[in-house]
């Protein structure tokens, strides 16, 4: 991740605002992808029906530098899980929409290649919620399998405030969901739980390329190494392709967000339409995530109603827009 991050920003960082403007162009086209249909059938980048971003707090978690996955907690509302990027250990951070720290939590047993993003879906226990995160990274395209952690959510009480990462507590530990591509290695940012079935999705990350979309069916079963299958590819409406850094789907299961270091990209599922998988064959819509140093998470709250979005970088904004 940290060599692709060079590339980028060295890279594009003087070609930043003729980005911008090409996205926002009514003139630009984004053509179908066969395989899924998800396009712009208009031939232009339409926008979100979302407020402006508003700033409500920076994560004041001096151990949060990287946070790389976000996730809004199901089972302690107004809760959100982040974590670092790689290197940053196998812990995961509680915060509130302010940015408070509500404590940090080891997971056992699991190491941290390169966790990348995190979600909160269902699994093998009806009426609890859990919470997987993606050890999914992959910038040399070296891995044969990656690896899905799922830990029931922790409880967070008001006394868990004084866990650091020094100090931290423990979650039970992990069940290891081993996941392979059926068409060689990709690097992937993107991880997507269905908050229902539990079925998982990953998006991969690659540049002026459209991304490709892959599904893995619950249940799981640890310790074995599940196939992902292809659905297709993504025309996301941007000049960097699918430099897709983050994702989620909507607790009520009618939308699906992704990100990158400019933006956010919504689909979402047609009135009166029951099958999920239709939402993918919808049109990207661009939302405005205001200034992130680098974007890289990104959820939906729990009432599905406001999207929230974190950057790496000490300190870094949480930025929230909210539907129209």
């Amino acid at each position: 991740m940290r060599l692709f991050r060079v590339i980028i920003w060295l890279g594009l960082v003087g070609a930043i605002w003729g980005v911008v403007l090409y996205v926002k162009s009514p003139s630009r086209r984004v053509h179908a992808v066969p395989e899924t249909q998800s396009s712009l059938r208009n031939g232009s980048a339409p926008t979100g029906n979302y407020t402006a971003p508003v700033t409500l707090g920076t994560l004041k978690n001096r151990s949060i530098t990287e946070s790389s996955g976000l996730a809004a907690s199901k089972a302690n509302p107004g809760i959100y899980w982040t974590h670092n990027d790689s290197g940053g250990g196998p812990l995961i951070y509680a915060i509130d929409a302010s940015g408070a720290s509500r404590g940090v939590w080891q997971v056992p047993l699991a190491t941290c290649r390169d966790w990348e993003d995190m979600a909160v879906g269902p699994g093998p226990q009806a009426g609890k919620s859990y919470l997987y995160i993606g050890d999914i990274g992959d910038n040399d395209a070296a891995r044969p399998d990656i690896v899905v952690y799922r830990i029931p959510e922790p409880t967070v009480a008001v006394a868990n405030a004084s866990a650091t990462k020094a100090k931290p507590l423990t979650t039970e530990p992990p069940e290891v969901l081993r996941f392979r591509y059926p068409d060689g290695k990709h690097d992937a940012e993107a991880l997507l739980v269905h908050p229902q079935t539990g079925n998982v999705y990953l998006v991969t990350k690659v540049l002026f390329e459209s991304p490709g979309l892959y599904e893995g069916v619950a249940p799981f079963r640890a310790g074995l190494t599940n196939t992902l299958k292809r659905l297709g590819s993504l025309a996301i409406p941007s000049l960097l392709g699918g430099v897709i850094t983050g994702g989620s789907i909507s607790p009520d299961g009618t939308r699906v967000a992704l990100c990158d270091y400019l933006q956010a990209y919504e689909l979402v599922l047609p009135k009166n339409e029951s099958s999920f998988e239709t939402i993918w064959k919808q049109s990207f819509v661009t939302i405005d995530l205001g200034k992130r140093t680098q974007g890289e998470a990104i959820t939906y709250r729990l009432d599905s109603k406001a999207l929230l979005a974190t950057s790496e970088g000490r300190h870094s904004p949480i930025i929230q827009v909210v539907s129209k």
